[in-house]
């Protein structure tokens, strides 16, 4: 009786444990966030007023008020388990940063210490800016910078390792006031894009709207690997991608990997990854395997543009922790694999007003809806006037892998409308009135136990580097370890300038229906250049760009050039976003961030060159040798052409590396000394060190494919993406 009831015990147990796993994700959803709702129940009602006031209306918050709000706010967090609190914020590294500072006070003379979170605590920290890039706003002694809390982005707690955390979500700026970081001017260009925007509405008899905020949903890719891989490569190690590596038998051409069911591996890993994120506030939606093997993508619903672009820095944050605790390694550059599908990161960009309509929706019929009509062009004007600065928002060093490829948008930035806005631009060019709008056929499916399926008027186009989806634009050339804070930047404030323009002249006009008629009719004349619904993988489409005079810009030391011609500071100066002196520090910090990844990556290339692949190919062809002669010795009568013939060529190939290597080590050296402007010195790299580069890896890579796989000393490419 005992034993039936012990058993019946471990079954129940079993059950028990195993329906743990389950779960509510309503329950869980932003558990760990100071959102509104915790704002409300905690804060008095006063204080939540006064802070969504600050929120909604961009009022300073005083002091009183902070300190209520911080004492809150620390007594929830300590109930989370909280020790520590952290400006969590977005340097021009490309990563977060934080200093964490615990809640404790000073001692009592008891020896008891009490925890403590101050209103100025919570408005303002003062981290060392000293290491940070500035471009040289500042010298290496001036040490002090600030950051500064962003209320509209709600605090959280990340739990991990290190225990429990209180982030703020905060803005870095230096002594001086100009912008260390990716929070500040994006906060600023979302303010003008929304002052213009509701200028526009207004014009239209829009008087409820308040406010217009940027939407945006950042698709992220990554990588998975096995970690013991991972650190057995030192060039993914020390820059992200491999600098070496043989393509494998089979790479992703049968397109078996995309959409493919997930490995129960790599499920449980998202599944870690979604309730991190979850718990956090991250609305993670979409979850699946991309084209190429071993490689993923995940996708929030849109967001507010600053708490998207917080949303994703946390995004990666976790892809990266959570691969830890599963034995993988994630990877985010933009190519770590060369010959493979590589990674970015789609920015899906829309404007919708504080009472929920978005400007980018054309309705049922767009050649009657004026106001979307206007705005279209108006975007197709922001966009051609200023495709270099775009090209340029989307740019890294990474990134210079993949753009230009035909599993990347092409590197000359291009919209598609699609072929219902596509008829009525043609329309509206050729006669001035657009008259009709195509309409979505009937898709018959012919199974009579399936529906038939309305087509869209439309399709889409993966080609494009800014595609217009429906409802939003989806910018696809930013890179995967990117932050999206400079491509918002740049959209909201050339969207600002466009509206800007066009509300200057239409609050003139003396009959308002005509004045918007004769813009858009002009409008559509004037940009239809940028326009292109074709295939921008073809060769074809850059002649034909060349000839529309669209600028074809193939590298990041290319694309920097933009942030600092007279066009760009100008725009950015009008609007307060960017200074001159900002804009020229963000480019000096650009060139600088090109010169050092360069020289890291030929660095590593000489270093496992030398102390791993040559004395690795040297025991093999000894031991090749060896044999020969063994053979040889053994039986004189033996055919041993085959062995000597591979000794020649693994010899052969042996001695062009050895040749690569001294001339990458001579020229990466010459690079890396010489007294030059940041702008010369980039362009070195870019010509001569990248070629001399690809000069000794092409030796290597073909060594890789004869030499006895247990001789070669690091996994290779079908290793790493599929045994995972």
């Amino acid at each position: 009786m005992l034993i039936v009831f012990l058993f019946i015990a471990y079954v129940m147990g079993k059950d028990s444990l195993y329906m743990e796993e389950y779960f509510n994700v309503a329950d869980i959803f932003g558990e760990n966030v100071f959102n509104d709702t915790v704002m409300q129940e905690r804060l008095p009602k006063k204080t939540y007023q006064k802070l969504k006031q600050t929120i909604l209306a961009g009022e300073e918050l005083d002091l009183e008020t902070a300190d209520v709000i911080a004492h809150e706010m620390k007594e929830w967090a300590i109930e989370k388990g909280a020790t520590h609190y952290t400006h969590w914020f977005q340097p021009l590294t490309g990563i977060t940063a934080e200093k964490h500072d615990s809640f404790i006070s000073a001692p009592l003379p008891s020896g008891k210490v009490l925890m403590s979170f101050s209103g100025k605590e919570l408005i303002k920290g003062e981290p060392d800016a000293s290491s940070f890039p500035s471009g040289g706003l500042r010298a290496t002694f001036e040490a002090r910078g600030y950051t500064a809390w962003d209320p509209t982005s709600p605090a959280f707690v990340r739990q991990d390792a290190a225990g429990a955390t209180l982030c703020i979500p905060t803005a870095f700026c230096s002594y001086t006031g100009e912008a260390l970081d990716q929070k500040t001017p994006l906060l600023r260009s979302m303010e003008v894009v929304s002052e213009q925007a509701i200028r526009l509405l207004r014009l239209f008899g829009n008087t409820t709207s308040k406010r217009v905020i940027p939407s945006v949903g950042a698709e992220q890719e990554y990588f998975l690997i096995d970690r013991e891989m991972y650190l057995a490569r030192k060039d993914l190690m020390y820059t992200g991608r491999t600098l070496f590596g043989a393509m494998p038998p089979k790479g992703q051409e049968m397109d078996d990997h995309y959409f493919g069911t997930i490995p129960e591996r790599i499920a449980g890993y998202m599944h870690d990854v979604n309730i991190e994120l979850w718990k956090l506030g991250v609305s993670s939606k979409t979850q699946h395997n991309e084209v190429a093997p071993a490689q993923h993508e995940l996708a929030p619903i849109y967001a507010q543009c600053n708490v998207a672009v917080d949303h994703n820095q946390i995004i990666m944050e976790t892809l990266r922790k959570v691969a830890n605790r599963h034995g993988l390694q994630c990877l985010l550059h933009e190519k770590p694999f060369a010959g493979v599908n590589g990674s970015g990161k789609h920015d899906n960009w829309s404007l919708v007003t504080d009472d929920g309509i978005n400007l980018f929706e054309p309705g049922k019929s767009p050649h009657e809806n004026i106001q979307f009509l206007l705005i279209l062009c108006l975007v197709l004007k922001a966009v051609d006037r200023h495709a270099d600065l775009l090209r340029e928002s989307a740019s890294d060093v990474g990134n210079d892998h993949r753009l230009g490829g035909n599993e990347a948008p092409p590197a000359i930035v291009s919209v598609y409308l699609g072929e219902q806005l596509e008829d009525v631009l043609t329309q509206l060019i050729s006669t001035g009135t657009a008259t009709k709008s195509k309409k979505g056929e009937k898709l018959a499916t012919g199974v009579r136990t399936l529906p038939d399926f309305r087509k869209d008027a439309t399709d889409r186009n993966r080609t494009s580097p800014f595609a217009f989806t429906g409802n939003k634009f989806e910018f696809r050339m930013v890179g995967s370890q990117d932050s999206v804070g400079e491509p918002n930047v740049v959209l909201n404030t050339i969207m600002a300038e466009a509206l800007c323009e066009a509300c200057d002249e239409l609050e003139k006009a003396e009959d308002f229906d005509v004045a918007v008629h004769d813009m858009i009719k002009k409008l559509a004349t004037d940009h239809q250049r940028i326009v292109f619904n074709g295939n921008g993988y073809g060769e074809e489409w850059i002649e034909e760009a060349k000839k529309r005079g669209l600028p074809s810009i193939h590298s990041f030391v290319e694309a920097i050039p933009a942030l600092t011609t007279d066009a760009t500071v100008a725009m950015f100066e009008k609007f307060k976003v960017f200074s001159k002196v900002e804009l020229e520090s963000r480019a000096e910090i650009e060139y600088e961030q090109y010169i050092k990844s360069i020289n890291i990556e030929a660095r590593t290339m000489i270093d496992m060159a030398s102390k791993q692949i040559i004395p690795a190919v040297i025991s093999y062809a000894t031991e090749l040798g060896l044999s020969i002669g063994t053979i040889a010795d053994a039986c004189p009568e033996a055919d041993v052409s085959t062995q000597k013939e591979l000794l020649i060529n693994v010899s052969n190939y042996l001695k062009e590396v050895k040749e690569a290597l001294v001339a990458l080590r001579e020229i990466n050296e010459k690079a890396y000394t010489m007294n030059s402007s940041s702008c010369e010195k980039a362009n070195y790299y870019h010509d001569q060190v990248v070629k001399a580069m690809d000069a000794l890896r092409a030796p290597v890579d073909a060594l890789e494919m004869i030499v006895d796989k247990d001789s070669w000393p690091m996994p290779s490419y079908g290793d790493m993406i599929f045994e995972v």
